[in-house]
C-alpha cells in the first residue's frame, strides 16, 4: 500500500482552497457588477443592520448563503467565497493532525487537536 505524502497534500490544499476561494468571490463580484453596475453609487457614510436593503441574514447564515447562491445573489456569492476561505487553514489543521498522528508525532497532534477542537467550539458556541 502506497503511503499518502501528507504535506504536499497540505500544500496543494493551502493553494487550491485560496484559489477557489478567488475564482468563488470573483464570480460574485461579476454577478453584482452586471446586476448593480449601472446604479448610482449609494450613499456609504451611514450604515443600519435594520435598513431592508442591507438584508443581512440573506448572506450572514449558511441557509441565507446557500439559498442566495441558487438565486444568483451577488453577496452570497461572495460570502461563500469568504467562507472557503476561512475554511482553508481549517482543513490545513485537520490534515497535519492526521499528518502527526502518522508520524507518531504525539505532542503536535495533541497541539493540533487542542487548535481544532477551539476552531470548532468558536465556530458552533461563539466563545
Amino acid at each position: 500500500m502506497q503511503k499518502i505524502d501528507l504535506q504536499q497534500l497540505i500544500g496543494n490544499t493551502l493553494r487550491w482552497g485560496v484559489t477557489i476561494a478567488c475564482i468563488i468571490a470573483a464570480i460574485g463580484g461579476v454577478i453584482y457588477l452586471v446586476q448593480h453596475g449601472s446604479e448610482p453609487m449609494p450613499d456609504y457614510t451611514t450604515f443600519s443592520y435594520t435598513d431592508p436593503a442591507c438584508h443581512p441574514a440573506d448572506y450572514t447564515t449558511v441557509d441565507g448563503i446557500f439559498s442566495g447562491i441558487f438565486s444568483m445573489n451577488a453577496r452570497s456569492w461572495i460570502q461563500l467565497g469568504v467562507v472557503a476561505l476561512i475554511l482553508t487553514p481549517v482543513m490545513r489543521v485537520i490534515l497535519s493532525f492526521f499528518d502527526f498522528i502518522q508520524e507518531r508525532d504525539w505532542l503536535y497532534s495533541l497541539i493540533s487537536a487542542i487548535v481544532l477542537s477551539i476552531i470548532i467550539s468558536n465556530s458552533i458556541k461563539g466563545f
